[in-house]
């Protein structure tokens, strides 16, 4: 593999710590910024927001800029909106702050899985995209512990310094590392993304996505918070369990995609439910310290085992019922999982701020993740009666 890829690994890993550290750290944002923790909450909503909204149409936008030079231009974004965090004074500036990171985030990785693509040979191009992605999940394992640990420990605009810091050393990597012989694919249209938006199949797969993704988030958001107040770990155990989370995300995310290679619906089917049954757990295991550590790492297993089974089957309905737009539909699907964050945080929020309170978040997204599961099943019922009808012909 070129070493140019090491370059995206490593803007994929500073993008990939910002979106998620923001959740080890929402106890700290709160009580330095005297905000309540619903309030706290919005600030990953306005940043999935951002990504979902700001990359189809900035990634249209940029269709003509050539390859490098935008990459450098979306790690000075990212920089810009990282130092502008550390610097925010009040609430609003923070969530302004956060929407400009987003946007560099949704560009990057629509147009950086083409470029680590088009830096191999054909046969190869997929494991290179893999190892362009891996530094998103290295950052969930080792960067989003290590900037909760930094917040706690320095305040949280130290953490959001370290990442600006991340940005810097991706940007001169980018710079450094990267041909500027790169191949710009055709600009996508935003009336393609359009066309994709009019599939009633693909919305339902969409939907599946945002809901399945979105349940686990209605608690993870608050995760901190459940740990510290309800479990009874202390704030510096916090850190220790988000790398068991992540330890458990990075083999979940590789066991689902072995599991989703011969039939993604039942695989997907299979998973949400067991993530279902698992948010219904938590409720319960949250208020014992042995307990709530078993039932993460299931969560955190299950929450990533079913991103490539859904990626995979939102491309098999793309070639079938949108044949000329299956990149779109497949970044689309990458849209739906950050509404699905941002619906998620929202709704956990609403839940905090209610009579209902902090510990009924688990049990709330297990119903967000039912949804995606009769989803899948309807889907799956709608795939076989087009096989019925299409076999007499």
């Amino acid at each position: 593999m070129p070493i140019a890829l090491f370059a995206l690994t490593v803007a994929a890993y500073a993008i990939g710590t910002t979106e998620f550290v923001i959740v080890g750290l929402l106890p700290t944002v709160a009580d330095d910024l005297n905000i309540t923790l619903p309030l706290a909450g919005l600030i990953v909503s306005v940043y999935a927001l951002g990504v979902t909204f700001g990359a189809p149409v900035l990634t249209a936008l940029t269709g003509r800029i050539e390859r490098k030079p935008l990459l450098v231009g979306l790690m000075a974004l990212f920089i810009v909106g990282n130092a502008a965090a550390a610097l925010s004074p009040s609430y609003e500036p923070l969530l302004i702050a956060r929407v400009v990171s987003a946007f560099a985030h949704g560009v990057f990785f629509s147009v950086g899985s083409t470029i680590a693509a088009d830096l191999v040979p054909e046969d190869r191009r997929a494991s290179a995209i893999a190892i362009m992605f891996m530094g998103l999940t290295v950052a969930i394992v080792t960067g989003v512990p290590l900037g909760t640990w930094i917040g706690q420990t320095f305040g949280w605009r130290a953490t959001f310094w370290a990442v600006t810091g991340l940005g810097v050393i991706a940007l001169a990597a980018i710079a450094t590392l990267l041909p500027n012989t790169l191949t710009k694919a055709p600009p996508a249209r935003l009336i393609d993304q359009v066309r994709v938006l009019g599939s009633g199949r693909l919305l339902i797969v969409f939907a599946m996505t945002a809901l399945g993704y979105g349940g686990t988030f209605v608690a993870f958001t608050f995760l901190a918070p459940i740990l510290q107040e309800i479990t009874g770990f202390s704030a510096g155990a916090v850190s220790l369990i988000l790398v068991l989370y992540g330890v458990a995300i990075a083999i979940g995310n590789i066991a689902g995609g072995k599991i989703a290679n011969r039939d993604p619906v039942k695989a997907l089917v299979g998973l949400f439910l067991a993530q279902a049954i698992v948010l219904v757990l938590f409720t319960f295991t949250a208020t014992s310290q042995a307990l709530t550590l078993v039932t993460l790492a299931s969560l955190g297993f299950l929450s990533f085992a079913t991103v490539p089974g859904l990626q995979l089957y939102v491309v098999q309905l793309a070639k079938q019922h949108r044949p000329g737009a299956v990149d779109v539909a497949s970044a689309l699907n990458i849209a739906a999982f950050n509404l699905g964050i941002a619906i998620g945080a929202w709704l956990g929020g609403v839940i905090v701020a209610s009579s209902l309170g902090l510990g009924m978040t688990p049990m709330v997204g297990s119903v967000l993740v039912a949804g995606a599961l009769l989803l899948t099943l309807l889907s799956g019922a709608l795939d076989r009666k087009a096989e019925t009808v299409a076999q007499p012909a």
